[in-house]
């Protein structure tokens, strides 16, 4: 039978099967409602995928900083630089360039940074008790992330933002470059010094997606893989979701899209959100295990390259490219991480590429992310934006949205992360 507004079938539909959407899934039907996940692709194919997998209360600091856009737009004749804006003709890229250029002041920044470390501390607490609870089998390697310098200068620049983030309880280690190297023999030597964030970690990001997947299943979640939203209409008692395989009728329906986010707008009567979100492409490179592997996440700073091993794999990864969702895997960029690695690992890459892998984040213009309800719109909710810290901020996005949604206080303020501050 076909779901009418007059008979829900669901009580919360959530648009988007990654890291987000699962994690609200779960914490939803913790919260004891029943739940429905449609997935245009397959679970995790998005950025849930590829990235390095660090949960990361290090890094609260927003992209948006002072001077940010200015040195984006220096490197657009630079194919391979770590931050890349292809240049083109997108109109809708550069306003939102222009937007986000406004904020790259002291003030602004701070204020994201903020809003950002409440999320990823909560979120880096509950995601170790998740693994915990459900026995999430994910690799999960509670041993920090260390910034790597070998530009003196860059490290002693690295070290301004010690301070704020020790505001926010992050673990702060300073180690000199001769120190580095005799706890890392997995580095070469010349380094000048490193950063280390104690209370930071890494899990395999694939099989986390997967296994919120499995816990949210046995939990009575049903998940829907290649099913696509394709629009939604208002219904007496909710919406009504349209998908290529029928409509669905829900109470209430949350938008955790990712970077997709900006081209489901329109079917959701969401202009505003086009012009909040753009996709960031990100690069990575996935190997069997080196002979010497880093024995914990890094990021090789002056190449902005972020090295994880697991028992599993070895990932080399990050770069963020704006040339909208264009589908190219951009041979220039994959070679600029193993040309990073080069200059700072002993054994800088796997002895077999497994996987080369490219993915969009959804980056907002105040690099915070958008949870909460949509203005005007009742039982509809976003939890999207999430940048390039999706992972690190999943159980603490699902929590907060389960407990929005179910009318319950919220663990932090939600104040920071309410769509309508992008309506005007």
């Amino acid at each position: 039978m076909t779901p009418t507004t007059q008979d829900p079938t669901t009580d919360v539909l959530i648009i988007g099967g990654g890291v987000i959407g699962l994690a609200s899934a779960l914490a939803l039907t913790e919260a004891g409602r029943a739940v429905q996940v449609i997935e245009a692709g397959r679970i995790g194919s998005g950025s849930s995928h590829g990235n390095c997998g660090t949960i990361t209360p290090s890094h609260a600091p927003p992209l948006a900083a002072p001077g940010m856009v200015t040195r984006a737009l220096s490197m657009m004749l630079t194919p391979d630089a770590p931050l890349y804006i292809r240049p083109r003709f997108d109109p809708a890229l550069w306003r939102w360039l222009w937007t986000l250029r406004g904020r790259c002041n002291a003030r602004d920044w701070r204020e994201s940074a903020i809003a950002k470390a409440a999320l990823l501390n909560d979120s880096r607490a509950r995601l170790e008790a998740w693994i915990a609870q459900y026995d999430l089998a994910c690799e999960f390697q509670p041993v920090g992330e260390d910034y790597v310098f070998r530009d003196a200068r860059r490290f002693d620049h690295g070290q301004h933002e010690i301070p704020f983030l020790r505001e926010f309880g992050v673990d702060v280690q300073v180690l000199d470059g001769a120190e580095y190297e005799r706890d890392e023999p997995a580095m070469q030597s010349g380094v000048a010094g490193a950063i280390r964030f104690q209370g930071d970690a890494a899990l395999r990001p694939d099989v986390y997606v997967d296994e919120l997947a499995r816990v949210a299943r046995e939990r009575g979640a049903v998940i829907d893989e290649e099913r696509p939203f394709t629009g939604l209409t208002t219904a007496r008692d909710g919406y009504v979701v349209h998908t290529p395989r029928g409509a669905i009728a829900a109470r209430e329906v949350i938008v955790a899209a990712g970077a997709w986010s900006p081209r489901l707008a329109d079917a959701l009567g969401l202009s505003w959100l086009a012009k909040t979100i753009q996709p960031g492409k990100g690069y990575s490179i996935t190997y069997d295990p080196p002979a010497l592997a880093p024995r914990r996440p890094l990021v090789l700073r002056e190449r902005a390259v972020c090295v994880t091993a697991w028992a599993s794999g070895y990932r080399l990864g990050s770069t963020m490219e704006f040339s909208g969702y264009d589908e190219t895997l951009d041979e220039r960029r994959l070679g600029a991480l193993e040309r990073g690695a080069r200059e700072y690992l002993r054994d800088p890459v796997g002895p077999r590429v497994r996987e080369r892998w490219f993915g969009w984040r959804p980056m907002s213009l105040d690099d915070v992310p958008l949870i909460g309800a949509v203005p005007g719109r009742r039982g509809l909710w976003l939890a999207t934006g999430h940048g390039m810290m999706g992972v690190g901020m999943s159980a603490g996005t699902g929590q907060l949205l389960a407990d929005l949604v179910s009318g319950r206080t919220t663990a932090i303020d939600p104040s920071p992360y309410r769509p309508d501050r992008f309506v005007r």
